[in-house]
């Protein structure tokens, strides 16, 4: 019997009579483990965004400091991505997430410990460091280890990441108006939750998926380098890095913008990106799936790309109105949503290599984009007005999209793969 059909039999058997053997939901325990502590550890990126105004004050830290936060956590993040496969391949899975959630709960301790910003941008480094171990393992975790096959697991897995993105500002700005420390120890505190539900609820030896005719074997640092040499992750992965460089404006400088010319506080910080968040989750589980039957993965990421573009437009025009800005940062979320899941799904059969090495050679590329966003955003507001940032972002959206759109023809296969 092969192993797909053993683990449709074995779904079927542990199918709830309410809950259809097919469901996203119908999960071993050890994949909600890992879920769940996915969402812990996504509320890490969150957790940051509604104190920056509080660390400026406080910390006497400028605007371009702030924005270092995000571009060391997301520079470490897109380089180590390159061996986490190397080493989780030698690790394993478990003792590579593990070490995840520690490298993330120390440094995320010591970065509320210290007093100076630039320290606690180092700091943050190592967080992103340990970001990697567990981001790059999870996803390749949750698809092997589910019944019901890689695009509703990828779904699941884009769920977990939206509600920890959305929670994250929430909890972030009620901790954050205690004092701007309480966000990075409570990232701390929730690792230790993280660290016991992987620990306990997670199989030693999860087997790892490979992608149809990939055997499974030892992983190379160079494979990431060589799955590049497939066109289409190629192609996936410069979009991500274009496209990240929209969504980092709006997660940093959209929060700075709002913090210090409308005077939004801490509180309303969280519930702004709160609502952002919420509307990522929704729209990744609900809406991407059809979008996705409708139009095809390739028409549908375009379209959601251009709307998202459309949202940085809109607020690069009307800056100075806050009510504009609240709504099309909400907005936003559902079209990154949607995308989100679309790309994920995408990136996981653009190439017939091994899944947890086209996770690392595109989120190499994605998180590329996610450093260079924060730092340079600030940088255009100072050399070309407050609205810069804001259509220069959109800008690189669009240029992702005219990627994908021009090299289409070797995108489509996608839609054919194994996941859809």
């Amino acid at each position: 019997m092969s192993q797909s059909s053993a683990a449709v039999k074995a779904g079927a058997k542990n199918a709830s009579p309410l809950e259809p053997k097919n469901s996203m939901f119908n999960q071993p325990i050890a994949v909600w483990a890992v879920a769940f502590a996915s969402i812990i550890a996504f509320m890490g990126l969150g957790l940051v965004d509604p104190i920056l105004p509080t660390m400026k004050d406080e910390l006497g830290a400028s605007d371009s400091q702030l924005t270092l936060l995000f571009t060391s956590y997301n520079a470490v993040m897109a380089v180590a991505m390159l061996i986490t496969g190397a080493i989780s391949s030698r690790l394993g899975v478990k003792k590579m997430l593990l070490s995840g959630i520690v490298i993330i709960a120390i440094f995320s301790a010591l970065a509320g410990s210290v007093d100076d910003v630039m320290q606690i941008v180092w700091l943050r480094a190592g967080w992103g460091l340990g970001n990697a171990f567990f981001v790059a393992t999870a996803l390749a975790a949750i698809v092997s280890m589910s019944r019901v096959g890689v695009a509703k697991s990828i779904i699941l897995f884009e769920v977990a990441v939206g509600l920890g993105i959305s929670v994250g500002p929430l909890l972030g700005g009620e901790l954050g108006a205690i004092s701007w420390r309480g966000p990075f120890f409570g990232v701390a505190c929730l690792m230790v939750v993280a660290f016991c539900l992987i620990f306990f609820m997670m199989p030693n030896k999860p087997a790892v998926a490979a992608a149809p005719k990939a055997p499974a074997q030892k992983i190379s640092i160079l494979d990431p380098f060589k799955a590049l040499k497939h066109r289409a992750l190629l192609i996936f992965g410069l979009s991500a890095a274009l496209y990240n460089f929209g969504f980092f404006t709006l997660l940093v400088y959209a929060a700075l913008v709002l913090g210090h010319l409308h005077h939004v506080d801490v509180h309303g910080l969280g519930y702004v990106f709160l609502g952002w968040g919420l509307c990522l989750a929704f729209t990744s589980v609900f809406t991407a799936p059809n979008l996705q039957k409708r139009q095809g993965t390739i028409n549908a990421m375009c379209v959601q790309l251009l709307l998202f573009a459309a949202t940085l437009f809109v607020m690069g025009y009307w800056a100075t109105d806050k009510a504009t800005v609240i709504v099309m940062v909400i907005l936003a979320g559902a079209f990154l949503g949607n995308n989100n899941t679309l790309i994920t799904t995408a990136v996981m059969n653009a190439a017939p290599v091994q899944r947890p090495v086209a996770s690392a050679a595109y989120s190499f590329l994605r998180f590329i984009g996610g450093a260079l966003a924060p730092y340079y955003s600030v940088k255009f507001q100072e050399w070309y007005g407050l609205s810069a940032p804001f259509y220069i972002g959109g800008g690189f959206v669009v240029l992702a999209v005219l990627l994908i759109w021009l090299t289409r023809k070797h995108l489509k296969h996608v839609d054919h793969a194994e996941a859809h």
